[in-house]
């Protein structure tokens, strides 16, 4: 099956909900690689890699995130293969 890369931008209620630490854990159960990061204007940025049904399967639950998170929206593009290795929690 085919890599894929996806980088993109979540909006609504994402900070201060869990939602990096479950996007790193839901990353770690599909074995995904990448990084997802808070940014000042209150979104999440993510990049996504691995196989494609996995990225895939992690794109869509960003659309609802853990629990405590409100999604407004998603917007993903996919990129070429950045060669990232493990899932990080960028500060």
């Amino acid at each position: 099956m085919a890599r894929i890369c996806l980088h993109g931008y979540v909006s609504g209620k994402v900070q201060g909900v869990y939602y990096r630490q479950s996007t790193q854990e839901q990353a770690d159960r599909l074995e995904l690689d990448g990084w997802v990061r808070n940014l000042a204007d209150g979104r999440v940025e993510v990049l996504l890699e691995g196989e494609e049904d996995a990225v895939r399967e992690l794109a869509g639950w960003l659309e609802q995130g853990p629990a405590e998170a409100k999604v407004t929206g998603v917007e993903l593009q996919e990129q070429p293969l950045q060669g990232i290795t493990g899932f990080i929690v960028r500060r």
